[in-house]
């Protein structure tokens, strides 16, 4: 069982910086892959990135590619997803989830947190 915990949303202007975490509790947390998801009021979840449990394997959206940067540190069972050059489009309830394969879709994670918001204001 793993639980997950988000934290670092806010409000940021446009052009700005954010870095949000997803905190895990359990003592293997370093086998799981890890996602990050967001979702837009009326949108559906969408993949934003991912990364593996080892940390060497990294994936992202196409909308975020090069803006966004996914990491992990298992020494502190937490994985952080800087965010730069933040746009208004980028405002979501950001969502981590944790599962045996890194994959870009939602349903290969079993587990997820609870959401942290983020928003850009133009």
């Amino acid at each position: 069982q793993v639980q997950l915990v988000e934290s670092g949303g806010g409000l940021v202007q446009a052009g700005g910086s954010l870095r949000i975490s997803c905190a895990a509790s359990g003592r293997t947390f370093s086998r799981y892959g890890v996602g990050w998801f967001r979702q837009a009021p009326g949108k559906e979840r969408e993949f934003v990135a991912a990364i593996s449990g080892s940390g060497i394997s990294t994936y992202y959206a196409d909308s975020v590619k090069g803006r966004f940067t996914i990491s992990r540190d298992n020494a502190k069972n937490t994985v952080y997803l800087q965010m730069d050059g933040l746009k208004p489009e980028d405002t979501a309830v950001y969502y981590c989830a944790a599962g045996p394969r890194v994959i870009v879709t939602t349903s290969g994670y079993d587990y997820w947190g609870q959401g942290t918001q983020v928003t850009v204001s133009s």
